[in-house]
């Protein structure tokens, strides 16, 4: 329950996007009352809007399905150093902590080695929520595949169809895995979320069960061509037949969808329960964390786990340290140092794409996003601000989580603010005491 007054900005591009009436509160509060009045209630309609989506994302299982993914073991615990960031402040005369909360963070974290540096939480937000990740669900996925490149079950150079037979006469069977993880599939499917009548909202949105449409709930596998996300891959996604797979970067979601596919086909289990074998069960985190799943009840891999905010750091601990947690090997080095084995062709595919000219990313590597491979600077990402941010020269994770009104980091000025700020205060570090 906020019990707060809200304040924030009564306007959403995404929110306007998906074609809802968007309620400006005033000075009432998000879910007001035992029940909620109309006006301040979360709906599945709402939950990405202002104001609406700082109470959504801590409590995600209220407007989406979701399944479990069960922490194990002892907890492992941080060290930390409350005092040397206590009087840091950011080139522009901030506070660390002011600057992340001006910029709509629900919540922000930085390690430094294993010591905690500055942890600080927002709003109702606190050390025992849950965060809807979005797209970083793409890095922790790519992370977990890791385990089949090196068991040698998967081969990056093969086509994902030839280990899912349902791919087969789909835009995925030209392409090869690789592919998939550094979004070069030349796909004809785009990601428009301002028409109403795109293929988005007609086919994928309600097979994604993450968003909004009238009636999609109330569908069958029966009455319904593309009842899941699976579906989706199989019988709707075509190619680009005017672009050859490899040369051009296109972000869109098909992918990590094709890459969990991939996942629990090789695995032979459920991704909500391979993450927790394989991961979160090894990481002595506090928390259990759970995933969020489409229409057909199948996690959704690109963009729907849930986990708190000292959790998330574990697993960038493990990230940063090449795939060793507490002195234990959980997933191969040799895997989370590839994202930094950039080719020139992966920087031209970045720079060729004017979405993210504006943006810092050099490339797009394995679905992580990456600043500058020789510093072992990298971030997984999701929107509305979400981070992982992971610097290895100084040593360094940040995490931070975000209810921004703007959902795409590429328009944000929020969004930037906050990953200016973390780079800042990493190449600080990796001098030595801020």
């Amino acid at each position: 329950m906020i019990l707060r007054q809200v304040s924030l900005p009564c306007s959403t591009l995404l929110f306007l996007m998906l074609g809802a009436s968007h309620l400006c509160l005033g000075t009432e509060a998000v879910m007001d009352g035992f029940p909620p009045t109309a006006d301040s209630q979360v709906t599945k309609a709402n939950y990405l809007a202002t104001p609406y989506n700082r109470w959504a994302f801590r409590n995600a299982g209220a407007p989406l399905h979701v399944v479990m993914v069960p922490r194990g073991g002892d907890i492992w615990h941080f060290r930390r150093n409350n005092a040397l960031l206590a009087d840091y402040r950011t080139s522009g005369g901030m506070s660390l902590p002011g600057l992340f909360e001006a910029n709509y963070a629900d919540a922000f974290l930085a390690v430094k080695g294993e010591t905690i540096l500055s942890e600080h939480y927002f709003g109702e937000f606190d050390a025992s929520d849950q965060h809807l990740w979005f797209s970083m669900t793409k890095s922790l996925v790519s992370a977990l595949f890791g385990m089949l490149t090196e068991s040698g079950v998967v081969a990056l150079e093969n086509s994902p169809a030839q280990y899912i037979p349902e791919l087969k006469g789909s835009a995925f069977e030209r392409v090869t895995v690789q592919q998939v993880l550094d979004h070069t599939t030349a796909l004809d499917f785009k990601e428009n979320y301002t028409d109403a009548d795109s293929d988005f909202f007609r086919h994928y949105a309600p097979a994604l069960g993450m968003i909004h449409q009238p009636d999609a709930p109330n569908a069958t596998p029966h009455d319904s061509g593309i009842y899941g996300v699976y579906d989706f891959l199989t019988d709707f996604v075509k190619p680009d037949t005017t672009v050859q797979p490899g040369t051009a970067f296109e972000y869109n979601s098909a992918n990590a969808d094709v890459l969990g596919w991939l996942v629990v086909q090789l695995l032979s289990k459920p991704l909500n329960e391979a993450l927790s074998d394989y991961l979160w069960r090894h990481l002595g985190t506090e928390h259990d964390a759970f995933v969020a799943v489409d229409r057909a009840y199948m996690p959704v891999a690109t963009g729907g786990f849930n986990a708190t905010l000292r959790d998330a750091a574990r697993f960038a601990l493990m990230v940063r340290d090449g795939g060793v947690f507490d002195g234990r090997r959980l997933l191969p080095a040799d895997w989370l140092d590839a994202m930094l084995s950039v080719s020139e062709a992966d920087r031209a595919n970045m720079s060729a794409n004017t979405v993210y000219a504006r943006m810092p990313w050099s490339a797009y590597k394995n679905m992580w996003w990456v600043l500058d491979a020789d510093a072992g600077e990298f971030c997984a990402v999701g929107i509305h601000g979400q981070v992982i941010y992971v610097n290895r020269a100084s040593d360094t994770v940040m995490v931070w989580y975000s209810s921004q009104p703007d959902a795409s980091a590429a328009a944000s000025p929020h969004f930037l603010a906050k990953l200016n700020a973390a780079r800042e205060l990493a190449r600080e570090l990796e001098k030595g005491e801020p």
